[in-house]
């Protein structure tokens, strides 16, 4: 069952949902940033200067997500979000390799 902010648990987890956020190019922009970010790496949601409307910012993230993708957090004033690589390698062996090596 999905927590009380969303975040599905492992087996929740639907390759159908995570394939369906990662077919936007921003919210694919977001996962192959945090991919290429360290490990455990926390970014605020406008570090990814996507461009759009802080409402449409929201949704987007609300999309990862919900998809399990990332995990998000409320630090003070700020809400963070990390990938949740171990858990998406664990469900969807070679996805973050795949999304890492895709070509621009």
């Amino acid at each position: 069952m999905a927590d009380e902010n969303g975040h599905p648990e492992l087996s929740e987890m639907e390759l159908g949902k995570v394939m369906s956020a990662l077919a936007d190019p921003l919210r694919r922009k977001v996962v192959t940033e945090l991919v290429g970010d360290a490990d455990g790496a926390e970014r605020t949601c406008m570090s990814f200067e996507l461009g759009v409307t802080k409402s449409t910012l929201t949704h987007h993230f609300r999309v990862l997500r919900e998809a399990g993708l990332v995990f998000q957090v409320d630090r003070g004033n700020s809400r963070k979000v990390t990938l949740r690589r171990r858990e998406l390698n664990d469900r969807f062996p070679g996805l973050l390799d795949l999304i890492a090596n895709e070509s621009p």
